[in-house]
């Protein structure tokens, strides 16, 4: 078995958002546990995201439980005294680097629905001795902080894992002060997936089948109220890169051709926009 970050020991068709969301967290938990189906630093879309000088300032533990598809924080234009939140922590990456960016006048907050990896970015903060960060138990649809709470909204390859996004940008709307920034990373459709590979387990906790359309992405953050929307490409993709994301089972049915359009139809890509002031 082809066994990397992305194409990970699930397996089987997706029939429903409770399925969905339990294969997510057992997908993280393994990754957090550091289980040998999780974790290759020949991932494609994980490697290289952070530079020498971030990586240095970070847990060894941090940098491997992640599973980010970009930099968020390079990205959001972190300033000191800021409130941030990580929408899908992880292993605490992002918060920690989000941490040195606003100072101890400022405080960063993760929310994650997964227990093992709450624990893993609480021993990380207490390795890299910050003071200014609180990792939350909660779900991105449904965020446990008051309305208009945070500067600035961050997320590294997580809203393509939740089954109702636009939910998730209406929430990130709620807690964002007025003026406030939302800059995420994410894996994004820049055409439709090939039918047989829509809500599989594997690709869905890969980041891959559960991603919006580009369009569809700058709808839902409209229909949420955000304004100065925009989605940048970061990375692409080759057929070589994505082969190892399709399960054994599923690879014996595809085509050459197919794993090819497969590869074409997603992206990194930055995802930007803001709250209206007042």
């Amino acid at each position: 078995m082809n066994k990397n970050k992305r194409g990970c020991c699930c397996g089987g068709g997706a029939s429903g958002a409770r399925d969905i969301k339990s294969a997510v967290k057992d997908r993280y938990a393994q990754v957090a546990r550091g289980a040998s189906c999780c974790g290759s630093s020949d991932d494609p879309i994980t490697k290289g995201l952070y530079s020498e000088a971030e990586s240095a300032v970070i847990p060894l533990e941090a940098l491997a439980a992640s599973a980010g598809c970009a930099n968020p924080v390079a990205l959001a234009d972190i300033n000191p005294g800021e409130v941030v939140l990580d929408l899908g922590s992880g292993g605490g990456i992002d918060v920690l680097l989000s941490a040195k960016r606003v100072g101890p006048s400022g405080r960063v907050y993760g929310i994650d629905m997964t227990d093992e990896m709450l624990e893993l970015a609480r021993r990380n903060q207490v390795k890299a001795g910050v003071d200014n960060v609180e990792f939350i138990k909660g779900e991105i649809e449904n965020i446990p902080l008051p309305d208009s709470s945070v500067d600035v909204v961050i997320s590294n390859c997580v809203i393509n894992l939740s089954v109702d996004k636009p939910q998730v940008l209406r929430e990130a709307f709620r807690v964002l002060k007025p003026g406030g920034r939302f800059a995420v990373a994410d894996i994004v459709l820049t055409r439709q997936i090939p039918e047989p590979l829509k809500n599989h387990f594997a690709l869905w906790t890969g980041c891959i089948s559960g991603a919006l359309l580009i369009d569809d992405y700058k709808r839902y953050l409209a229909e949420a109220g955000f304004v100065d929307i925009d989605i940048e490409i970061f990375r692409t993709y080759s057929a070589s890169d994505v082969e190892g994301f399709v399960p054994d089972d599923l690879r014996a049915e595809l085509s050459e051709e197919q794993i090819a359009e497969l590869a074409a139809s997603f992206v990194s890509a930055f995802v930007r926009a803001a709250k209206p002031q007042g």
